[in-house]
C-alpha cells in the first residue's frame, strides 16, 4: 500500500481535514522496497522484512542463495511468545508464507501449510485458501468448482493438514460463529477456497465481502494470543488492497482499505491498554502506480474509464476525486511507515526493507 492508496483510503473515508487512524500514530517512517530485483514481488518482500535478508523474486523464506533464513516470528516463537497470521488471501499466499516457512517458491503452499504446522509452529492462522490444506478431490467445507468461480478445488499435495493440525491440538473452525465461540488458544480458521475475495479483469465485477472481516479476525487473533504471559507475534494483511490494484479496481481498493484501517483501530484499541504493545502499519509495496486525480474524463493510462475508478466523493465535502494508474503489476515506490506504542521510535526514517526484521527483533529486547 503506497502513499497515494492510503491518501485515497483518508479522503473517501474521512476527507481533507482528519487523517486515518493508521496515520494517527506519532511515528512516521518511510521503506524502500527493492528485492534483489529493483520491482518486488511479495514473496522477497515479506522475505525482506520478515528475515532482514533480500532475495530473489518467488522466494519465501530463503536468501538468493536458497538458504533458509530464520523469520522474526520464528525468533518471537523461540522466546516463548505465542504468534499468529491473518490475511484476507490464502493464509499460505507470499506475505504471511515469509514469516512461518522456507520455500524456494511461493507456490508450494501445501509445504508452506504443513511448515506453519510442524516448524514455525503458528498458534493463530486465520484466512482463505482451503484449497491448500485438503488432497485432490477431498473438498472441505467450501465445495470444489464454487459457481463465483468454477476454478477452485481442493489441490493439497500433503495429504490432509486439516486433520493433521487438529491432532496437533488446533481448533479448525469455517465460519465467523465458529470463529467467535471458540476459547482454543490454537486456531485455524480458512474461510474460503482461495482468496477471500473475488477477481475479474475491468470493469466486470469484482467483489470484496469476507465472510469473516478483516476487523474481526485481528480481534479475535488479538484476544487469542494475548492469553500468552510472555507475549505475541502478529501479522494481519489485507490482501485485497493489492490484488484490487492489480486488476485497476479503485472502488475495492479503496474500501479494502477502509477494512484495514478499521483493524488497525483494533490493534491501537488493544495497545491503549497495553503500553508495552507496538502497532506498525505498512505495506510490502506498491500496486498499479495508483494516482490521485481531478475529477476528469481524461485516462491517461490509456485503458479507458470504468465505474471502478471514480468519481469518488471526498468524505465531508462537495468535492470529488478520480484515481488512474501507470500498471497492472508493483511499482518501486517507497512506502510509508506509522508506528505506536513501545519502541515505535525505532521506525522514525528512512530503511531499506529489511530494516524492519532487525527493529523488531531490537522492540522485543531480542537483539
Amino acid at each position: 500500500m503506497g502513499p497515494s492508496a492510503r491518501e485515497a483510503v483518508r479522503l473517501a473515508t474521512v476527507g481533507m481535514s482528519d487523517n486515518l487512524e493508521m496515520n494517527k500514530m506519532p511515528y512516521t517512517g518511510n521503506m524502500h522496497t527493492s528485492s534483489t530485483s529493483v520491482v518486488t514481488d511479495s514473496a522477497a518482500a515479506g522475505t525482506a522484512m520478515a528475515t532482514g535478508v533480500k532475495t530473489y523474486n518467488g522466494a519465501v523464506g530463503v536468501d538468493a542463495n536458497q538458504k533458509a533464513v530464520k523469520s522474526v516470528l520464528e525468533s518471537a516463537h523461540q522466546i516463548g511468545k505465542a504468534t499468529g497470521l491473518v490475511t484476507t488471501s490464502q493464509i499460505t499466499d507470499a506475505t504471511p508464507a515469509a514469516f512461518g516457512s522456507h520455500v524456494l517458491n511461493r507456490k508450494q503452499q501445501s509445504e508452506i501449510a504443513d511448515q506453519y504446522l510442524t516448524k514455525s509452529k503458528v498458534d493463530v492462522l486465520l484466512g482463505g485458501g482451503e484449497d491448500f490444506w485438503y488432497p485432490t478431490g477431498q473438498a472441505g467445507a467450501y465445495p470444489d468448482h464454487p459457481s463465483e468461480d468454477p476454478s477452485e478445488e481442493s489441490k493439497g499435495t500433503k495429504g490432509n493438514l486439516v486433520k493433521k493440525a487438529e491432532k496437533l491440538g488446533y481448533k479448525y473452525v469455517t465460519n465467523q460463529k465458529q470463529l467467535l465461540n471458540q476459547s482454543n488458544n490454537k486456531v485455524l480458521g480458512l474461510f474460503a477456497n482461495e482468496e477471500m475475495f473475488q477477481q475479474n479483469p475491468e470493469g466486470q465485477g469484482d467483489v470484496y465481502n469476507p465472510s469473516v472481516p478483516l476487523p474481526t479476525m485481528t480481534k479475535k487473533a488479538i484476544d487469542t494470543l494475548s492469553k500468552n504471559k510472555k507475549g505475541f507475534f502478529l501479522m494481519v494483511e489485507e490482501e485485497a488492497i493489492d490484488e484490487m490494484a492489480h486488476f485497476d479496481n479503485a472502488n475495492l481498493t479503496i474500501k479494502s482499505g477502509q477494512q484495514l484501517d478499521q483493524s488497525v483501530k483494533v490493534a491501537k484499541d488493544y495497545a491503549k491498554s497495553h503500553p508495552d504493545t507496538l502497532v506498525l502499519v505498512l505495506g510490502d509495496h506498491e500496486t498499479g502506480g495508483l494516482t490521485v486525480e481531478t475529477d476528469d474524463s481524461t485516462d491517461e493510462s490509456g485503458d479507458g474509464l470504468s465505474k471502478e475508478d471514480g468519481p469518488f466523493q471526498v468524505a465531508h465535502s462537495g468535492q470529488k476525486f478520480m484515481i488512474d494508474w501507470t500498471t497492472g503489476g508493483h511499482s518501486a515506490v517507497d512506502v510509508p511507515i506509522t508506528a505506536m506504542g513501545k519502541n515505535a521510535h525505532l521506525f522514525e526514517g528512512t530503511y531499506e526493507n529489511t530494516y524492519i526484521h532487525d527493529a523488531l527483533l531490537k522492540a522485543m529486547g531480542i537483539r
